[in-house]
């Protein structure tokens, strides 16, 4: 039995006469954390959103299969029912409900209260920041709390496969610190993660497998260790 949690094959996006996707092969493994990185319009967010059907109208090719089904006309509410979660970039937080509202509507396919409680105490414990701040509007956050609270908000739901979109953008570097502490911490556990992510350098030392994708394109894939030494990855994205 294949260990594939998200099998993507020949995807390809256009926007009328613009190709944003251009037609890429893509897996994820039980288990494993993957970074997919590139340069700003590459592609990136395109794909995560052809993933999980929230792109606005286009044209969408190739098959995205999740647990060895399509989810091709799947709803967006339909995946977090199948536990597929996604931290979308920009966070989306519910400005207007507190944060501990946030997090009940992270596990609204659940109905187990009592594990709900433990898991909202527990993502407490991890981001005291928002246990201090648990009554308070989402939207009256910085964007590190918001992002923190997306993040809990997601993992509320268990998901077996959580997508990352762009965690790090706009935060401080001890924000982004602790924001990866807790993926590597969740990815430790055992979670499934997709990580979309600008800074390369972070995304490919949590990773275990790395895509690098441009101009629509994936141009390289590999052991996210050996992308960390490979010289075109250093040139073209660690600054080196």
């Amino acid at each position: 039995m294949s260990n594939n949690v998200l099998k993507v094959a020949g995807l390809k996006v256009s926007y009328g006469g613009i190709k944003a996707v251009k037609g890429i092969d893509m897996e994820v493994n039980q288990g494993e954390l993957i970074a997919l990185i590139g340069a700003n319009g590459a592609g990136k967010t395109t794909t995560l959103k052809a993933i999980t059907g929230t792109l606005p109208d286009c044209k969408v090719e190739g098959v995205v299969s999740y647990l060895g089904e399509s989810l091709k006309g799947s709803k967006s509410f339909h995946l977090v029912e199948k536990q597929l979660a996604m931290v979308p970039e920009g966070r989306g937080v519910f400005t207007r409900m507190s944060i501990r509202e946030n997090l009940m509507m992270g596990a609204y396919t659940r109905n187990d209260q009592a594990g709900i409680d433990d898991d909202i105490a527990k993502w407490f414990d991890v981001f005291p920041r928002l246990k201090e701040r648990a009554a308070q509007m989402a939207g009256t956050l910085s964007g590190g709390e918001q992002q923190m609270l997306a993040m809990a908000r997601a993992l509320m739901s268990h998901p077996k496969l959580l997508l990352l979109d762009e965690p790090s953008m706009g935060l401080s570097p001890i924000m982004v610190e602790k924001i990866f502490e807790v993926i590597r911490k969740v990815s430790g556990e055992g979670m499934t993660i997709l990580l979309v992510e600008q800074n390369a350098k972070l995304a490919l030392q949590a990773a275990d497998r790395g895509y690098v994708m441009d101009s629509g394109l994936i141009t390289m894939t590999g052991n996210a260790n050996d992308m960390l030494d490979d010289p075109r990855v250093k040139a073209a994205y660690l600054g080196e």
